[in-house]
Formats: structure tokens, C-alpha cells, sequence
């Protein structure tokens, strides 16, 4: 995002895990049902073993969410002067299976103090929801710090940091919490790094929360899989001309698993089948998620 007048634009610096880690308190102070942090060494199972069993597990993750429809609530406001953004869109297939978003609601923007840049939307789309997958651990640092107890899942918690920076690469710095029965993130705190400063603005990303929620595979296999339901931010972002308060709200729901196409042919003739790209029926969306 940037600013109106002499630009400001919503980034960060890249933190070292030093500087994570004495920021730490204050990254997790809006947080409601946790317990407290467990420095123990998990029992049975090394970090790093942990460390590769999510990441399988978040490859296979990621390979499902392509598979499925969701709707997309964007809502940015600087509470400042009432500045308001919103768009709703629904991330779909067309008929050739092809991803496709198609606005749903997107009233004028009142923001004055920022506007939304082109880093902004791409974070929001691909790195909002992040994902650590075995093709990417080799990318970061991987620290395990602990256990924790986040509502009723017994949680694995590490912290996340890009080993360096590729340039025109954008990446993930914070903390995530793995389920220690699905082996899945299911919940990240962090921001997107690095910061793009330039004689033209300063482009500063603000932190986030994204919280997940269990959504069903609909494929038959029985899997279940832990999609992002919520995303908040609620930051003050630190321009050289001033703060600017940013409170960002992203909801993803209605999630549908995208059907596959099915031929049916007779005397190698297709005779009927189910159009590509219909929906599988009875679709489940996740939960409200609790901790927002």
C-alpha cells in the first residue's frame, strides 16, 4: 500500500531470527485460547522429523487447495480517517478448468492515507495463506521453539525465516504452529519480506495472523485438510513522513472441491458425461474460526 500524498507503501524490513526473536512477545499479544509456551523437546519424534512430515503434508495441502473454489473477502481500513477498501471475490474455474476470479462486490475505495499496491494484492492472494511445503524448506530456517496448546490442538511451534533473498522473490518471516496429529500448519504469524524502498516510496508490509480450519476432502479419499479460514492485521506501519494504523480482514469460505471430468464412451465414442469443471455436491466450508 502506499501513501497518497508523498506515497507510503505497506512493507516491512527482513527481521534476522535475532531480531524475531526479541519481538516475539509482541507478535503474539492479540492471540486469545493459547497456552503457554513449552520449551520441551517433543517426546518420540525429532524437530526435524516433524519438520519434513508437515512439509509433505502441506505439499499435499497445497496441491488439494488447487482443486477447489473458494470466496475471498478482502476489507483494508485505516481507522485514522475512515479510510475503507473492500473486494469480494470468488477464485473459480472456467469451462476449460482454467483458475479464474470473478469480482463479486467492490464499492469505490475511500482510502486516503494508503493505497494498495501491486506487492499488496499478490501477498494477499499467495502469501496470506502460507504454506511451507518439502519443494520450500529448503529456502528458510526452520527453528523449533517449543509446544503450545492452541484451543483444544496440542500444536509443535517453529519459527520461519528465508536463509537469503532472492532478488524479485518475496517470502514468509514468523512463527507457525503445526498440528501434532495432522502434521499441517494451522495457524502462522509473521509478515511478507522484504521491504521494496526505492527513490519513488517506501512499499512496507504490514504482520499478519492467518488462522486454518478443517475442511474435508470431498475427493473420497477421506483426507482432511487445514484451509485458511481468517487472516487479520491490525498494525501501525512506520512511513518516514508518519504511523499509519492498518486494520486488515480476510475471509476465506464456501469452499468447494472443482469436479473432474468424466468420460463415458461407447464404441470409442464420448456418449454423455459430467461437464469439466463442476463442483462436487454437498459442499462443507469450514467453521467460523474461533480465535478472531
Amino acid at each position: 500500500m502506499t501513501i497518497r500524498m508523498s506515497v507510503r507503501r505497506l512493507t516491512f524490513v527482513a527481521l534476522s531470527f535475532v531480531l524475531l526473536l526479541t519481538i516475539s512477545p509482541a507478535l503474539h499479544a492479540d492471540d486469545r485460547g493459547e497456552g503457554p509456551l513449552v520449551k520441551d523437546q517433543p517426546k518420540s519424534i525429532t524437530p526435524e522429523e516433524i519438520i519434513q512430515r508437515f512439509a509433505a503434508k502441506e505439499k499435499q495441502f497445497k496441491e488439494a487447495r488447487e482443486q477447489y473454489t473458494w470466496r475471498q473477502d478482502v476489507t483494508v481500513e485505516t481507522p485514522e480517517d475512515g479510510g475503507r477498501y473492500r473486494m469480494v471475490t470468488d477464485i473459480l474455474f472456467d469451462d476449460r478448468g482454467k483458475r479464474v476470479e470473478q469480482v463479486v462486490f467492490a464499492p469505490q475505495s475511500s482510502l486516503q492515507l494508503v493505497q494498495l499496491t501491486r506487492e499488496d494484492l499478490d501477498d494477499i492472494e499467495k502469501r496470506l495463506p502460507f504454506v511451507l511445503t518439502s519443494d520450500e524448506i529448503g529456502e528458510y530456517d526452520i527453528l523449533y521453539v517449543g509446544q503450545q496448546q492452541e484451543d483444544e490442538l496440542h500444536t509443535y511451534v517453529f519459527d520461519v525465516a528465508p536463509k537469503h533473498i532472492d532478488k524479485g522473490k518475496r517470502y514468509f518471516q514468523g512463527r507457525i504452529w503445526v498440528d501434532n496429529q495432522d502434521f499441517q500448519i494451522v495457524k502462522s504469524h509473521g509478515k511478507n519480506v522484504p521491504d521494496i524502498i526505492s527513490k519513488g516510496g517506501e512499499n512496507l508490509f504490514p504482520p499478519f495472523t492467518t488462522w486454518r480450519q478443517i475442511v474435508d476432502s470431498q475427493d473420497g479419499t477421506g483426507q482432511t485438510y487445514w484451509f485458511p479460514a481468517f487472516t487479520k492485521t491490525d498494525a501501525d506501519l512506520h512511513f518516514k513522513t508518519g504511523d499509519v494504523h492498518i486494520v486488515q480482514i480476510v475471509k476465506y469460505t464456501n469452499y468447494k472441491r472443482f469436479g473432474s471430468r468424466i468420460k463415458i464412451t461407447y464404441d470409442g465414442q464420448e456418449v454423455s458425461g459430467a461437464p469439466n469443471g463442476s463442483p462436487s455436491s454437498n459442499p462443507q466450508p469450514p467453521p467460523a474460526p474461533k480465535n478472531p
